[in-house]
């Protein structure tokens, strides 16, 4: 074959290969996923209940339905997207005395932790968060939560938790802004808690042209419900 024919020949099929590859993998790492959702403040009510007692994660209802994930950012070439995913797959309970929080604990299961596309979810549950050694992620309450000036006229508001969040077999004190909306016989409780991932350990591979962000969120809308 002629020189000049196999360079074009070689150039061909190198076309062929960016055409092919090359969008499903940009999707792949600039798509935005999956977030947690919000408190939906539209359908609160009065709260039908006191605070003091066990509360236990339930599942909620419309649009406040129990859920965690994470946000971090992709670094590419020129732009910075935010990219999430999340799971209803998360366990929980709270101890209330005297309207302080005195018990809380959260637990998620991180390998069903998904965002809208397959490839990636198998790359961050396999290569960052290592979820068949690290199943679980926790967050668990380390001080006493003053909870007695949460409203109860349906209406949302903020408080400060300090705790422990374990993630990829590493634990660390951590501060979140939570908001609380008492509504019905639910307590709903949203928060973003700020991370580190090398301080947990989690490395961002070398991935095509894309890196993790440092700084993310493990990204929280909890439902509970008062126990007898």
């Amino acid at each position: 074959m002629k020189k000049g024919i196999l360079t074009l020949v070689i150039v061909g099929v190198i076309a062929i290969a960016i055409a092919v590859v090359v969008p499903p993998v940009y999707r792949l790492l600039t798509d935005e996923g999956l977030q947690t959702a919000s408190i939906d403040e539209g359908t609160g009510e009065a709260a039908t209940v006191g605070l003091d007692g066990h509360w236990d994660v339930v599942r909620g209802q419309g649009a406040n339905i129990s859920q965690a994930g994470y946000t971090f950012d992709e670094v590419l070439p020129g732009q910075e997207k935010s990219t999430s995913g999340r799971t209803e797959d998360v366990t929980g309970s709270l101890v209330v005395a005297d309207g302080v929080l005195e018990e809380g604990k959260v637990t998620v299961d991180v390998a069903s932790i998904t965002s809208d596309i397959e490839k990636r979810d198998i790359h961050v549950r396999d290569n960052i968060l290592h979820a068949d050694k690290y199943p679980e992620a926790t967050f668990s309450i380390t001080e006493p939560v003053d909870l007695s000036s949460l409203p109860d006229d349906g209406t949302v508001d903020t408080v400060t938790a300090t705790g422990e969040l374990t993630m990829h077999g590493t634990t660390k004190e951590v501060k979140a802004e939570l908001r609380v909306l008492r509504t019905g016989d639910n307590v709903i409780v949203e928060g973003q808690v700020p991370v580190e991932r090398e301080a947990y350990g989690i490395v961002s591979p070398e991935f095509v042209a894309s890196q993790i962000a440092e700084e993310g969120t493990v990204d929280l809308l909890l439902v509970f419900g008062q126990q007898d």
